[in-house]
């Protein structure tokens, strides 16, 4: 039988296996105890086993509308569709943290079965770390937020749930985004094992490489699909708001992107040891400070979880343990690690380290940004807010350097370069950013998105001028170059994909920057002009969803008197929930979007009037595509051989455990 005392069992038996997971392998380790070494992998395996049961229960359970379960009480009905029922599991704050947990344990298996060229003493410890961070969790699920928990007597019908969280996009946000901050768990884990052995080397870095991609990769994803949400649900017209909890899944992101970056120093030329390692604890870190702010009540957020107090002071003791225990080791064992090799500041691993300042940079101001009012309400009593004019003033002019340094850093080699073969080979990419100055002057208001458009062309031009170098484009010929190209490791394709995806999202930004909108209350058949268009709404009516009423508006969009599109913007009214949303209308060609949103009505009959939103926004759509060219990006790099592989075995080690 499946039901909520299994998956409540199964969550328990999962949170036992961890602390076993946590302990034992540790101390084999420390006595080099070949069984509790080899027992590590089977106790992860295990524990993500009990918590997939665990899981599937909970689905069960909303599936099968068991509203004996307080959770899909609160958070389903009969009425809703089952894709909903199934993706609202993790639509509240018990069962987001349940599919956490799974994600957590999901990692642990995943080092467990494809770490088996890792040395064996590194991988049960890392193992073990991971088993700690996850037994965590589901204590936290056990005592504070269980998703099992039962009400009685049981309702004939649940309360359903939010009605904005009922969309495809939305639905599906939680996962990637959650792989993304649980991810960083894993290059945590390599970081906390390092510092315990004393010793990160060049097969080091190449083990943590391929985690650290593929968190930043589905990270990468997930807040591209968050933005993307907020733009076309919400209906405010825009695409991130510097909300904090969106501000909490930019911070690891900006860490986790110099992490990549610095663990391919680590590799090539074993420096940035001590820096690297640092920046996997920040970053998971951060991800574990994200979800402490969504669930403590400090953050005033759209997005945040309602909660209550307990449930905060136990993350925060969480957090006090995983984040301050290994800053502390960090801070004992970190000068016991041996600096690597030497560099001149004009290299690559001189351009990576500024990748790493200007990110770091980034990071800190929206992190001041997004902790200072929260702190000023804590210490002082004040309430103060920090918003939309302070972020784009603090970080825009730290982009631009930033765009300068990922194209210099791509044509620049390792240990020490020379400026003048660099310069020629930067020719086209210099006359295509002088190109893009031009037609920025002439299309775009305002300094600093002209100075991002450019240096986007420049980052773009550079990525795609270094891959032709590879190639040999210019000097071989298209049998030659298709060889080449075959022999090329897909790491270097993925590497210029990314580059070339963040410079488009730039371009995206830079459009925006230019978008046009207005707000009307109008009756039907009045028209109104906008960015060169003439907007007439035609008409409105009613229509009727499976749990939802709507009122949904006819716009004609004109051009010059052509007809280009007819929008259907609409806003549906929940009864159950006592709530409305907005539907947005967006007609797209890759280039624009216009986009149409219908507010409140005013009066009744002919005489009614209604409120509009209308928006032209320029490049919008190339915001989601360069983040989704980033993520294809990493991606492609994660299926090449030699980064999934990883480096040999450490000799030496191995054949000391082989002869305990």
């Amino acid at each position: 039988m499946i039901g909520p005392e299994e998956g409540h069992f199964a969550l328990a038996l999962a949170c036992v296996v961890a602390l076993a997971q946590f302990v034992l392998p540790l101390y084999g380790a420390s006595r080099h105890d070949r069984r509790l070494l080899a027992l590590a992998p089977l106790l992860a395996v295990s524990q993500f086993i009990a918590l997939a049961l665990s899981f599937f229960c909970l689905v069960w359970s909303a599936t099968h509308d068991d509203f004996s379960v307080q959770n899909v009480a609160d958070n389903s009905a009969i009425a809703k569709p089952l894709l909903y029922k199934i993706t609202g599991t993790w639509g509240n704050h018990e069962g987001s943290i349940l599919l956490w947990t799974l994600i957590l344990g999901l990692c642990g298996a995943a080092v467990a079965l494809f770490g088996r060229g890792l040395p064996a003493i590194l991988r049960a410890r890392v193992i073990a770390i991971l088993g700690g961070v996850s037994a965590g969790f589901q204590l936290f699920c056990l005592l504070t937020s269980d998703p099992f928990a039962r009400v009685w007597p049981a309702p004939t019908d649940g309360r359903g749930m939010n009605p904005l969280l009922q969309d495809p996009g939305l639905a599906f946000h939680p996962p990637i985004l959650y792989t993304g901050y649980v991810g960083f768990a894993v290059p945590f884990a390599f970081a906390v094992a390092a510092l315990i052995e004393g010793r990160v080397d060049a097969a080091w870095g190449r083990w943590v490489r391929p985690w650290a991609v593929a968190a930043w990769s589905f990270l990468t994803c997930g807040i591209a699909l968050g933005s993307w949400w907020s733009y076309y649900v919400l209906g405010w017209g825009g695409y991130w708001f510097w909300d904090p909890v969106e501000n909490a899944s930019l911070i690891p992101w900006l860490t986790g992107t110099a992490l990549v970056h610095s663990s391919i120093v680590v590799e090539k030329r074993e420096a940035l040891k001590i820096w690297t390692v640092l920046l996997a604890i920040a970053t998971f870190s951060f991800s574990l400070s994200g979800t402490f702010l969504v669930r403590s009540g400090i953050l005033n957020s759209v997005h945040a979880f309602a909660n209550d107090p307990a449930r905060g002071v136990f993350i925060l003791g969480l957090l006090a343990v995983v984040i301050g225990g290994s800053l502390l080791l960090f801070a004992w064992r970190a000068p016991a690690l041996v600096s690597g090799g030497l560099f001149a500041p004009f290299s690559r691993e001189g351009a990576l380290v500024l990748n790493n300042i200007l990110l770091c940079s980034i990071c800190a101001v929206v992190l001041t940004g997004t902790m200072y009012p929260p702190f000023m309400q804590l210490l002082f009593n004040r309430t103060i807010s920090v918003g939309k004019p302070f972020f784009d003033a603090a970080t825009i002019p730290l982009t631009i350097p930033l765009l300068a340094a990922m194209a210099l850093g791509t044509m620049l080699p390792w240990k020490r370069a020379h400026a003048r073969p660099v310069l020629r080979r930067l020719r086209l990419a210099a006359a295509c950013a002088v190109i893009a100055l031009g037609v920025a002057c002439w299309t775009l208001s305002g300094l600093m998105p002209i100075l991002c458009a450019v240096g986007a062309v420049w980052v773009i031009a550079a990525s795609l001028t270094d891959l032709a170098g590879r190639l040999g484009l210019s000097h071989f010929n298209a049998a030659h170059t298709l060889a080449r190209a075959r022999s090329l490791p897909r790491s270097a394709f993925g590497a210029t994909l990314a580059h070339i995806g963040a410079g488009v999202t730039v371009l995206g930004l830079c459009g925006m920057a230019q978008a046009q909108h207005a707000i009307v209350e109008v009756r039907p058949g009045h028209t109104e002009t906008l960015g060169g268009y003439q907007w007439t709404l035609l008409g409105v009516h009613e229509a009727k969803g499976p749990n939802y009423t709507s009122l949904i508006a006819d716009i004609a969009v004109r051009r010059h008197g052509r007809l280009v599109t007819v929008m259907h913007p609409s806003k549906r009214d929940f009864a159950a929930q006592s709530q409305t949303t907005t539907e947005v209308s967006i007609r797209t060609n890759l280039l624009w979007d216009l986009y149409s949103v219908i507010g409140d009505r005013h009066g009744a009959g002919s005489a009614a009037t209604y409120v509009l939103r209308l928006h032209v926004n320029p490049l919008a759509p190339w915001m989601w595509l360069g983040g989704l060219i980033m993520a294809i990006g990493g991606f492609l790099s994660l299926s090449d051989r030699r980064l999934r592989v990883g480096a040999a075995r450490r000799t030496a080690q191995v054949r000391g455990v082989a002869a305990e």
